[in-house]
């Protein structure tokens, strides 16, 4: 490490002179608080240290050592949620939810409470709800989702840990996806070729947590979805009412077949629509249903013939529409994966621009990766 001394003859008489005449008012300054002389300039301090002593500058990493990720991290560990407040108190306004397993930042201690940051939300939970420490560093690697964020504009998916093993498959850049193993250097990451692994120059590493939710956001949520129960009763009201009214006009009017094409407004028509391309190529970066697209592509594609515009990105899809559970998956729904995405077509199927190697094609059940979310347009 670089050494420093300065040999300023007149400037150390003058010095020593002063401290001669003032030998009390000499005081320890905070980066220099060991060295004689300390308090005067750094060029008056150095002065004074013996030629067989160094000053050693110290590297920035003892000045600011790097913190661990999960150093301020709390996660809350209750049967349902608990409650943040407007103040470290019962009494406080409650302004949100942080719920099982659900990560925050801690701000401060006040008492018994911490002050925390989740999403949205900023406000204080009880001490006794959340862990902290090593048991939250732990617990973050079951509860959090950790992934890299590509920042190249094509990435090389390899199937071993080295710049000479071959390609797997390719990832655009700013594509977001789910890393199961970590090693110096490299990542092992998950796309729909498969498990392959990525230097960790060209991906930006983060964990990802659920987070609290705000009272203005429960409140939006629960009206949107009281909505949709609405809307789906009223549906099937009209549904039932139409089949009534068919039967009834079939029966005194012309037995002449009524063709009708699927209504281009819901999601059965959509992926309808996507079944017609099951055969045609894979192209990596691709648009064209018929002459090839790559998995964001094909379900941009199919959309914009419904007249909705989508983004050519698996990841970006994720924030498309609303989501929904699996379990509730309609035709036309859009599946997230890692690096991926596909249409949900019925009956636990998703149709999909998959691979290369495979083309466009139906695959069953939709989760035969780990789905990230399932997003509804319609």
């Amino acid at each position: 490490m670089k050494t420093k001394v300065i040999r300023a003859a007149a400037l150390c008489l003058v010095s020593s002179m002063y401290i001669a005449v003032h030998p009390l008012e000499v005081k320890a300054s905070n980066t220099n608080e060991n060295l004689p002389g300390a308090g005067l300039t750094l060029a008056l301090s150095e002065c004074l240290i013996p030629q067989d002593v160094q000053l050693v500058k110290a590297t920035e990493e003892e000045v600011n050592p790097v913190k661990s990720e999960y150093a301020d991290i709390a996660i809350a560990q209750v049967t349902n949620y608990v409650n943040c407040r407007s103040m470290p108190s019962e009494e406080g306004e409650v302004v949100g939810k942080l719920y099982n397993n659900s990560a925050a930042t801690i701000l401060g201690v006040e008492g018994d409470w911490y002050r925390i940051k989740s999403g949205n939300v900023d406000g204080y939970v009880k001490t006794e709800f959340v862990v902290t420490g090593d048991a939250a560093a732990e617990l973050a690697k079951v509860v959090g989702r950790r992934v890299g964020v590509v920042n190249t504009t094509t990435l090389k998916v390899r199937q071993e840990p080295s710049t000479e093993s071959a390609v797997l498959g390719l990832v655009p850049i700013e594509e977001e996806l789910d890393v199961t193993e970590e090693s110096d250097g490299w990542v092992k990451v998950s796309i729909e070729e498969g498990e392959g692994y990525v230097s960790t120059d060209y991906v930006n590493l983060s964990t990802i947590f659920v987070q609290a939710e705000s009272k203005e956001e429960e409140e939006a949520r629960l009206a949107k979805e009281e909505a949709e129960r609405q809307a789906a009763a009223a549906a099937t009201a009209a549904s039932k009412k139409k089949t009534a009214a068919s039967s009834s006009k079939s029966s005194s009017t012309s037995t002449a077949p009524q063709n009708s094409a699927p209504a281009s407004s819901n999601g059965q028509a959509v992926a309808n629509y996507a079944l017609q391309f099951v055969g045609n190529p894979y192209v990596y970066g691709g648009t064209s249903l018929t002459n090839g697209a790559d998995c964001s592509g094909f379900v941009m594609s199919v959309y914009a013939n419904f007249g909705i515009s989508l983004p050519h990105s698996s990841s970006a899809l994720r924030s498309m529409g609303y989501e929904v559970s699996l379990a509730d998956a309609q035709p036309g729904d859009i599946i997230c994966y890692s690096g991926h995405a596909a249409i949900y077509i019925g009956n636990n199927s998703v149709v999909h621009a998959s691979t290369a190697a495979t083309g466009i094609k139906v695959t069953s059940p939709a989760a035969y990766r780990n789905v990230i979310t399932v997003r509804r347009i319609y």
